[in-house]
């Protein structure tokens, strides 16, 4: 035997021993794989946990009713204390062994491990964004969550909701120094956010007790009316409305005035560049934005151009209603058509609005009622339709869902921006219920707080890919059982799925290619039917949540080529009820491995 025959039977001997190994140590016994996998999923319990305790605004919208009265912890220094337990927690997921785990513990610990690791890499960009902005900004967040989440059942309730209140100065302290320090990072809004977060500003402290206004403030006609409906006297009724109106004068009206005059001193150094290749670093921040929504690795090049894609695909199944339809003219005066002829909207009046809620509502009781043909596992939670709040309706988006309570003490909510009729034109409405409501948002989310088998960190786990993907793919399906009868309806379906097209293409022109507001308006004005009003909320949406909006298309288009390979695949064996089962009863999760899932599902069944 020569010295390299010799060097290679020793190396194979030692793989053949090392191999030999590795397999005693893997070969765990179901009871030991349940053991293991037990104490993780008991591990995983305890520090979600420590996440409910240490968020009473969490506490409150799962229905608890602990640490009622206060507020979470907006200081700068809690980025520092989250990254901490974020390390302490990878460090402990080290020591785990993963071959000792079950198939479904095992994924638990890959989607735990990876939200960790990215939360620790996001930590160089945690004043990347804009605490108050026109979209969810907390100048209106901070009154929503009171008005929509802090019920008031008791006088106890009430008292804690007034300790609320009395908190503003101090929240309010903590979100200022949070803008200032993204100032001196370089991180300043653009000017246009100004003039909107001071109007919601400005709102918060008008009418009654602010002033000699005949009507009340959001904050007091909230408590007024949730105050009126308790079984109290009518003097315990008096003073709880009088205090309330003393720390609204006393504190919240204060603590506005100071965060106006800060967004006012700011508003003089702003500028008119909207991407975020302005900031330090922007370029890698944006790259970053766009893995994490979209949970891939695509390119903004990529995404940019799936986007005009998308955009001639689309255009060329409009063009083949518009001929169904029996319209002559060129594709952008069907748009004009459709933003402007009346048939095609509701009255802007209080008949008109509560018309278009009534049909919403209608809408989704209808889709109710075929369920049965898609899915499986329905949620327990039912949905209401509501319009957005007056105080905020100006600057929110168009639509928007809202979970229901863990408890079942709060539905689910979908919110219609009534602000502007002419941007909800009616044959938008089917599409838009099935995405916020069924089988859209309120399928994917209130199943997900609903499953038994799986730890309750991913029961809220957000993945925007995923959900949104989820909530645009729901506007298609509805169709393939017969809906969408009215080829203008369909038309709307399409010009939906064409608006999120679009934001791949603005989204990655405004924050890579350095595009400007305007012309990121004017590309949705001369590609889709949409109101102006629309584009220019789109656009300035895109300026403040970079990435966020090319999620929607991305995730869409995943889930149905996985569809479509699964039907490929399977045949006859393919049940559709089965494969959104297979979506949907895991919770959310990234893309990729959403993909493994399904081929892993396709392998079983072939």
């Amino acid at each position: 035997m020569n010295f390299r025959i010799k060097k290679q039977y020793i190396i194979i001997l030692l793989l053949t021993v090392f191999v030999a190994c590795g397999e005693e140590k893997n070969n765990y016994s179901e009871a030991e794989k349940e053991k293991a996998s037990a104490e993780l999923n008991q591990y995983f319990e305890k520090e979600f946990q420590k996440d409910v305790d240490d968020s009473p605004m969490l506490q409150t919208r799962l229905g608890y009713k602990s640490n009622y009265d206060k507020w979470d912890d907006f200081s700068h220094l809690k980025y520092a204390e989250d990254l901490k337990k974020a390390k302490k927690r990878l460090e402990y997921l080290k020591t785990v062994d993963v071959e000792a785990l079950n198939e479904e513990t095992r994924l638990s610990f890959r989607l735990y491990k990876q939200q960790i690791e990215n939360e620790i890499a996001d930590y160089d960009y945690r004043f990347y964004n804009y605490p108050v902005n026109q979209m969810h900004g907390y100048q209106s967040e901070l009154p929503a969550f009171l008005i929509n989440m802090h019920r008031i059942d008791s006088v106890s309730d009430a008292r804690d909701y007034i300790s609320r209140l009395e908190g503003f100065p101090g929240l309010i302290e903590d979100i200022i120094g949070n803008i200032k320090i993204r100032e001196q990072n370089g991180i300043v809004p653009p000017k246009f956010v100004f003039d909107r977060v001071l109007e919601d500003s400005r709102n918060i402290i008008k009418g009654k007790p602010f002033g000699k206004a005949s009507e009340q403030s959001v904050f007091l006609k909230d408590f007024y009316t949730k105050v009126q409906a308790l079984d109290i006297s009518a003097e315990e009724k008096r003073k709880l409305i009088s205090d309330a109106e003393q720390a609204l004068i006393n504190k919240v009206k204060p603590a506005y005035e100071n965060l106006i005059a800060t967004l006012e001193n700011q508003q003089k150094r702003a500028t008119i560049e909207d991407g975020v290749w302005k900031f330090p670093k922007g370029i890698e921040f944006y790259n970053n934005a766009l893995k994490r929504f979209t949970t891939t690795n695509l390119t903004a090049e990529e995404i940019h151009e799936m986007g005009k894609s998308e955009v001639a695909r689309i255009h060329a199944e409009m063009e083949v209603l518009m001929e169904e339809v029996g319209f002559e003219g060129s594709m952008q005066e069907f748009f004009d058509f459709m933003r402007n002829d009346p048939q095609f909207y509701y009255e802007d009046s209080p008949e008109g609005r509560a018309k278009y809620l009534a049909e919403a509502t209608d809408i989704i009781n209808t889709m109710k009622g075929r369920l049965d043909e898609l899915f499986l596992t329905q949620p327990k939670a039912d949905i209401v339709v509501k319009a957005v709040e007056p105080f905020r309706e100006r600057s929110a988006g168009k639509a928007f869902y809202q979970q229901p309570a863990k408890d079942g003490s709060r539905p689910g909510t979908y919110y219609a921006n009534l602000y502007d009729m002419k941007a909800m034109p009616i044959y938008q409405m089917e599409a838009l219920a099935y995405h916020e409501g069924i089988p859209g948002h309120h399928m994917q989310l209130a199943i997900a707080q609903e499953l038994e088998n799986i730890p309750e960190f991913r029961k809220h786990s957000f993945y925007t890919a995923y959900i949104e993907g989820w909530g645009l793919y729901s506007e298609l399906v509805p169709k393939e059982i017969g809906f969408y009868e009215d080829p203008y309806s369909d038309f709307g379906r399409l010009a939906m799925e064409l608006w999120r097209s679009c934001r791949l293409v603005v989204d990655t022109g405004i924050h890579a290619k350095k595009w400007t507001r305007e012309e990121g308006i004017d590309y949705y004005k001369q590609n889709t039917p949409n109101a102006e009003s629309d584009a220019v909320k789109m656009v300035e949406r895109h300026i403040v949540m970079p990435g966020q909006a090319t999620a929607y298309k991305v995730g869409m288009n995943k889930i149905l080529e996985l569809r479509e390979t699964a039907m490929t695949e399977l045949g006859d064996d393919f049940d559709i009820r089965e494969f959104h089962d297979l979506i949907l009863l895991n919770g959310a999760m990234p893309l990729n491995i959403l993909e493994e899932r399904v081929m892993d599902w396709i392998e079983e069944k072939n």
